[in-house]
């Protein structure tokens, strides 16, 4: 099999102020574009959500077997890491697979696609190998970002575009928000929109402001957004070039370099037509060069010598399956020109894919399309093996004078953890929508929990979420010559995107120390107590004991406040409402036909598969949302007596086995703790309490704990394959966002090789 890591990668990194807003690489969301963010990404609570009962009769007959044996670990260690990898796959995902590689080849009944994808993602969350814990937004927070001045289109990169916000210098009041979120909704086109806007505001006496200050806890990498899949590092760059197309503030996608497109009968061929006289300038805004279709063969060219980064999104078993991506990147084929990119002229651009796949034109918002001078990047010394030389970089994407910019804005100043200024590119090709010309983001580490909300009441960053300590404070300081405070005047709660953080399992531990330095991170576990902890969460029942333990709601608390806790948990990692069926669609669940009717979202699908394996997660609240339905803003999850019901079917599994689980001999589970902040700090011994407390002891969780946030990342995020990972969980700590309009763009990253397969353990 081809071995493709997979795409951004999410982390909440930060403080609680960071977990709404600004969503990690590809979401968006109602007010993603108002709020502050992590790196990286839902209101109504029923009965589970407090340990009590859930909806329904707790039934786990359906987890137990007929004598169980576990992995074979004699064999299994014999084994070199990839076919361990495989074989631990497919004894915990083997289910999960089966039914996602089905739901794959479905490409002509779209509707039938969606239901597939829903019924294997069930199959995914039975297997208990993670858990979705909670999205960006769904908290307070205060702004002066116009809403809906960005895309919040829950894929791709475009809404770090942020050339068309409006700030303003005065905080949005509450009410002034809401209105402004109904004028956008009646507004037909964008132009309509912004003259609207505008005028709303220069009625209730805003001003403009003609910068965009942001804090935010991203640590950059690379400025090469084609080699990167890190969402820390799109962040930054995204804003410095075009695509082909672009989503406009109404959520419809435009034409930006490419000016028009075709689309063949047969789905496979599409020509762009690009926009000409475009150029490419250098960090001065000196030009280096005219736009031309040979910039997205280059790119491609890029992605392949780069493939363990977006190369995934090029292959037919993981993407939209270029013509002969995988023979080039397997060297099957020598000759760059037989891969379906093409130019046939400097204007005429041609794709050719391998099958049809629904999502291709909602990709061109995602790094592996965006365009690449092939003179310049040469100039840096970077190099193509597709032009017979041995690939290297160069000094390409170093920092920001060595790239080439043909979008919104250039780079005056990058100083790392400190600040990164932009300036509006006076040859960008739209710079008449260009709203706010200067960008400032601050690098915030969250040891100040107040600093992201004082620097936003004096007009020094943007906007805030408020956590749990500026929340108080909100609650107590009152603005000058006003009689309230800045939390009555001015808070919303900010709506959630696409991203989805979850709680993960290591099925595979081969690190109990940090990999990049062993002098950190440490286990405090005995060889005895990791043996233990190896056979017990390799066991199903054992891993859904724990995930149904875990109070996500106590865990959120620490960060948003008790009002808020749910409103940002999703239980499902495809949300909810992500997508819905356009017909009546019939498909098999356990040997029955079940019809959905037109408009049944992901997740109600999702929760028929649930219910029909009776398994006791609620993942769909069709009351939710105002009827609407929704999988977020609840906790599906959590429940002590499902909790110790799956963990005494585990206990007897194992003892079959010979491993002993009692409060006597209790399982050992190392986390991750951030001690450096608060906000980290808070979280771990959130999950401890309420793991401990729901297993009677028979858990116990060792808080590993980190002081700094780089050694902290390095020990789940900062990963490159499994057996790197230094935890046996890991809640809430990475994530996914959407790179593409299908729910393939989640579920392929854990698939065999999928890129959030390492957070596992494997691969």
């Amino acid at each position: 099999m081809k071995k493709n890591k997979v795409q951004k990668l999410l982390a909440v990194l930060l403080s609680a102020s960071m977990v709404f807003g600004l969503s990690a690489c590809g979401n968006g969301g109602g007010t993603t574009n108002d709020a502050p963010a992590t790196d990286s990404s839902t209101n109504e609570a029923d009965e589970s959500t407090d340990g009590s009962e859930s909806e329904g009769e707790t039934d786990t007959d359906t987890a137990e077997s007929d004598g169980y044996v576990g992995p074979d670990w004699e064999a299994i260690d014999a084994m070199d890491y990839d076919e361990k990898s495989d074989a631990l796959y497919d004894y915990n995902l083997g289910e999960f697979n089966e039914y996602y590689q089905t739901a794959k080849e479905e490409v002509t009944d779209l509707d039938k696609r969606m239901a597939l994808m829903a019924v294997a993602e069930a199959k995914l969350l039975e297997s208990g190998v993670f858990q979705p814990v909670q999205s960006n937004g769904g908290g307070y927070a205060m702004t002066r970002i116009v809403p809906r001045t960005g895309t919040t289109t829950t894929w791709g990169l475009d809404e770090y575009k942020w050339y068309t916000y409006l700030v303003t210098n005065e905080l949005l009041h509450s009410e002034d928000r809401t209105e402004l979120v109904s004028i956008w909704s009646e507004s037909k086109t964008e132009d309509e929109w912004f003259t609207n806007a505008k005028a709303f505001l220069e009625e209730k006496g805003y001003t403009l402001n003609d910068t965009y200050n942001y804090e935010i806890s991203y640590q950059l990498v690379t400025w090469d957004v084609i080699a990167t899949s890190m969402t820390s590092d799109s962040y930054f760059i995204s804003c410095t070039y075009s695509g082909l197309l672009e989503y406009d503030t109404l959520n419809q996608q435009q034409p930006a370099l490419a000016e028009s497109y075709e689309v063949s009968d047969d789905a496979l061929t599409y020509t762009f037509h690009i926009r000409p006289g475009v150029k490419w300038v250098d960090q001065q805004g000196r030009e280096v060069g005219e736009v031309t279709a040979d910039d997205w063969v280059a790119s491609m060219q890029h992605v392949a010598d780069n493939d363990g980064e977006l190369g995934y999104l090029m292959t037919t078993t993981d993407g939209c399956g270029i013509k002969n991506y995988d023979a080039w990147v397997n060297g099957e084929i020598s000759d760059f020109s037989e891969v379906g990119v093409e130019a046939v002229d400097d204007y005429t651009l041609v794709y050719t894919l391998e099958a049809p796949f629904p999502a291709f034109l909602s990709m061109m918002g995602y790094g592996c399309f965006a365009p690449l001078n092939r003179s310049f990047y040469k100039s840096q010394g970077g190099t193509f093996s597709a032009e017979g030389d041995e690939y290297t970089p160069g000094n390409y994407g170093t920092d920001p004078s060595h790239i080439a910019y043909c979008g919104p804005y250039l780079v005056t100043n990058y100083t790392e953890n400190n600040v990164t200024s932009y300036k509006a590119n006076p040859a960008y090709w739209n710079a008449d929508a260009v709203n706010t010309p200067n960008i400032n983001i601050y690098y915030n580490d969250g040891s100040d929990p107040l600093r992201m909300y004082n620097d936003t009441k004096d007009n020094n960053c943007s906007a805030c979420g408020f956590n749990s300590s500026s929340l108080v404070q909100a609650q107590q300081d009152t603005p000058d010559g006003e009689t309230e405070t800045y939390f009555d005047l001015y808070n919303y709660v900010s709506a959630t995107d696409g991203t989805t953080f979850c709680g993960w399992v290591n099925v595979n531990r081969a690190s109990w120390t940090n990999y990049n330095d062993d002098t950190v991170g440490i286990s405090p576990q005995t060889d005895e107590d990791k043996a233990k902890t190896r056979e017990a969460v390799s066991n199903q029942n054992f891993r859904l004991a724990l995930a149904m333990a875990f109070d996500r709601g106590a865990f959120n608390a620490t960060s948003v406040g008790e009002d808020l806790k749910y409103a940002s948990l999703r239980n499902s990692y495809v949300p909810g409402t992500f997508q819905s069926l356009a017909n009546d669609t019939a498909i098999d669940i356990n040997g029955e036909s079940v019809t959905f009717k037109a408009g049944t979202y992901y997740g109600e699908v999702m929760q028929a598969q649930l219910d029909a394996d009776e398994i006791p997660l609620k993942v769909w609240d069709p009351s939710a949302d105002d009827g609407v339905g929704s999988g977020d803003g609840f906790d599906g999850w959590y429940n002590e007596s499902n909790a110790a019901a799956f963990l005494d079917k585990a206990i007897a599994e194992l003892a079959e086995v010979g491993v002993e689980v009692s409060a006597e001999n209790p399982v050992y589970i190392d986390i991750p703790c951030g001690s450096f902040a608060e906000y980290y700090s808070n979280r771990a011994n959130a999950y401890k309490q309420s793991v401990e407390k729901s297993l009677g002891g028979k858990v116990i969780v060792n808080l590993v704990e980190f002081d700094d946030q780089t050694n902290y990342t390095y020990s789940y995020y900062r990963i490159s394959n499994g057996n790197e990972a230094n935890f046996d969980a890991a809640p809430g700590t990475s994530g996914w966002g959407p790179d593409y309009g299908d729910a393939q763009t989640y579920l392929d990253t854990i698939q065999p090789y999928g890129y959030m397969c390492k957070n596992i353990g494997l691969y």
